[in-house]
């Protein structure tokens, strides 16, 4: 099969379409034939030399696919060969061919085949953290920055179908889209401070949810942008890792810090938290209340275009590479 490769790290240039040996399905496995697979900023971070596979995990880039089972390991009784599905992957999912744990596998939903890949990574990380652990409900107010990405326009449908007030960063040209897709209001990160933004919109209420990807660079206004028993949720760190927590601010309004990641969990964390996106989000995108947010397709053998596309941010949603 062919997969892409990076001999050595770099630019997107270091990306490689080549032959690499199949994948085999070992016990509770699937092979799933990739026919799409989506683009994530920890893919541009592993291509750079930062963002390590797990121990087990495929060398290859991709966090999540699309694609039809075509070989079924020891053990595996809930899926068969031929199915349609979507996947989230520790890795590989840049290749004609995944190996993938059977706990990671979804059914595609009423949605494209194709489309359905830029869903599981998504669709993962934000019920984990703004479900799950930040226990958005019907009423509250989510702060979602970065709304144009991937992350974040899935945020925005996630929260406004459970009832949330959604507010989220983007840039302007972003804005109508993101109103479209469930944002109450709109924030200019570039022109406007999120943090007065917050207050107005709410009448000083603040969010009782943030979802960042910022990090470093956010911490104190996030934390500024809080409301009493409010929770942030940090999953990102484009803005540093480092930075000084007011710890009575904190205090003061009772409020939580968490911070997550995804791909180094256990598997049966994964598993369980694909459970729970199968039960809880799952009949959302069935009900057309959730839709995968796709910029475009590019062919695998384009993925180095691919990642400068998201490394420039002017993308919306999800950048998809095809194979076949």
């Amino acid at each position: 099969m062919r997969a892409i490769t990076v001999p050595q790290p770099g630019g997107p240039e270091a990306l490689v379409w080549a032959e690499v040996p199949d994948p085999e399905p070992g016990p509770d496995e699937v092979i799933v034939d990739v026919r799409a697979a989506g683009v994530n900023r920890a893919d541009l971070l592993q291509r750079q030399g930062h963002y390590p596979p797990p121990q087990g995990a495929p060398e290859y880039l991709g966090l999540e696919c699309s694609g039809v089972i075509s070989a079924v390991g020891p053990g595996v009784a809930e899926w068969a060969v031929g199915q349609q599905v979507c996947a989230l992957l520790a890795g590989g999912g840049y290749a004609e061919k995944v190996a993938v744990p059977a706990g990671q596998l979804l059914p595609v939903p009423a949605c494209d085949p194709v489309d359905a890949a830029a869903l599981p990574e998504v669709a993962c990380t934000v019920w984990s953290n703004v479900v799950r652990l930040g226990r958005l409900g019907s009423g509250d107010t989510l702060l979602v920055h970065g709304g144009g990405s991937g992350i974040g326009t899935f945020a925005i449908q996630l929260g406004a179908a459970l009832g949330a007030t959604v507010l989220a960063t983007a840039r302007f040209a972003k804005h109508p889209r993101l109103r479209e897709l469930g944002a109450t209001h709109t924030i200019d990160y570039r022109e406007e401070d999120f943090v007065e933004e917050v207050r107005r919109v709410t009448g000083g209420h603040g969010a009782d949810v943030i979802l960042d990807i910022m990090g470093a660079s956010y911490l104190g206004r996030n934390v500024d942008a809080l409301a009493t028993g409010g929770r942030l949720m940090v999953i990102g760190l484009q803005g540093g890792r480092k930075a000084e927590l007011n710890l009575g601010a904190l205090l003061t309004k009772r409020a939580s810090v968490a911070a997550t990641s995804l791909r180094s969990r256990p598997l049966a964390e994964k598993a369980e938290i694909v459970r729970g996106v199968r039960d809880e989000v799952w009949p959302l995108v069935e009900a057309g209340m959730i839709q995968p947010v796709v910029d475009r397709r590019l062919p695998m053998s384009e993925a180095a275009k691919a990642h400068r596309l998201v490394e420039s941010s002017d993308h919306l949603g999800k950048v998809l590479l095809t194979v076949g």
